[in-house]
């Protein structure tokens, strides 16, 4: 499945889910309006890439790459890999961390690490090394560069994401429009990063992850299900200003759209204000 509206015109779990995210934790401007991801870029030609495993109610997890020979352990916590003097074009990547019920996932272990601008990795140091962890919304920021190229491989950067007590997921992240995109045996176009211009030379890059973690409700939640009381109900086509009560509290409807399952007032902000 990919990022598009149904025929419905209800808008699919995803794109609600990654708008209501981004209303409660103000997100970066590459987040706001639900940009498209990976999965939304053509290739030369105009053909649609292979569907990016973002969440969408049970496609696969986010493919595995190879570690490579440049890992290293103990890398220091923080969110930033470059300091006012760290040449190179500054890159901001942001996204959000989901799990296979499509919902976030907080407290996920972050490592990234990558060539200089020279293409070249710091072996006896941390430089461009560094992990973070996912916000209670599930969402990471970094700060780096875009890396430079080493012979036989394209732009890329390398992370280890792992959510509490789940296994670890390795792989890589590629920037759209390399040439060596099309020569790197190693390239997957399904871990392309979203990348555009941010002004004064820098780029900004969007990225959403997707580890094997069960989580409820997951796909094909039960319309049926009750809410407990009041009188949203799902199966319901609500306009503008409609209100509605949930769990004792006044709601008023946002934007358009057919209530279902997981989209209860109190978990779809985007959709419904509370009072």
């Amino acid at each position: 499945m990919d990022d598009q509206e149904p025929r419905s015109g209800q808008p699919t779990r995803k794109t609600v889910l990654r708008a209501a995210l981004a209303a409660g934790l103000a997100a970066p401007a590459v987040l706001v309006g639900g940009p498209a991801l990976a999965r939304a870029v053509a290739v030369p030609g105009g053909a649609p890439l292979e569907p990016t495993p973002a969440c969408d109610d049970g496609d696969d997890p986010t493919p595995p790459q190879m570690e490579g020979p440049y890992f290293k352990p103990n890398s220091p916590r923080r969110t930033s890999l470059v300091d006012a003097g760290t040449p190179g074009v500054r890159l901001t990547v942001t996204g959000y961390v989901f799990g296979r019920g499509c919902r976030p996932v907080p407290g996920v272990l972050l490592d990234f690490w990558q060539a200089d601008v020279n293409g070249a990795y710091d072996n006896a140091g941390y430089r461009f090394r560094g992990h973070q962890f996912t916000d209670a919304q599930g969402a990471f920021r970094l700060t780096t560069i875009v890396p430079g190229l080493y012979p036989g491989r394209t732009r890329h950067i390398h992370v280890k994401a792992q959510a509490p007590g789940r296994p670890v997921l390795t792989t890589q992240l590629y920037f759209p429009g390399e040439p060596r995109n099309a020569t790197d045996p190693l390239f997957d176009p399904r871990l392309l990063m979203t990348v555009r211009d941010a002004g004064s030379g820098a780029k900004e890059a969007a990225f959403d992850f997707v580890l094997d973690v069960p989580q409820t409700p997951g796909p094909g939640p039960d319309p049926t299900t009750p809410p407990p009381g009041g009188t949203w109900a799902p199966g319901t086509a609500y306009r503008p200003g409609d209100r509605v009560t949930y769990g004792g509290r006044g709601y008023a409807c946002l934007q358009a759209h057919t209530a279902q399952a997981g989209w209860e007032p109190p978990s779809a902000p985007a959709l419904w204000r509370a009072g």
